[in-house]
């Protein structure tokens, strides 16, 4: 009986240790996918990032800067006033005296639709 009992114990023995080991397998599988995962996630991030700086190259390139045509918009609009003022300031005097004239310089005189009632 004892040799029975002997093996018993070995057997329940190795059975510890194999779930033991199972167990022990267990964790180290789920380390390795915790490490597969983040390892996958970064070099989702380092492709992401990539893949922008790709695009942002190609943005600037087909449409050019948005600061450099803001800016350029900017000058031009600065450069119109500029035109339109000094037109205003060269032309206002000759434009009064015509507007002036007109006004004030008046020569009546008939309609040549108009007949005199004889």
């Amino acid at each position: 009986m004892t040799s029975q009992s002997q093996g018993i114990q070995q057997l329940l023995q190795a059975e510890k240790r194999a779930k033991d080991k199972l167990e022990e397998a267990k964790k180290r599988k789920g380390k390795r996918l915790k490490q597969a995962k983040e390892e996958a996630i970064a070099e989702i991030d380092h492709y992401r990032l990539q893949r922008e700086k790709e695009f942002r190259n190609k943005q600037t390139t087909v449409m050019g800067s948005q600061g450099n045509l803001s800016a350029k918009i900017e000058e031009q609009t600065m450069e119109n006033i500029r035109n339109l003022t000094s037109s205003y300031h060269k032309n206002m005097e000759s434009m009064m005296k015509k507007l002036l004239n007109t006004i004030c310089d008046i020569n009546p005189e008939l309609h040549p639709n108009f007949r005199h009632a004889i």
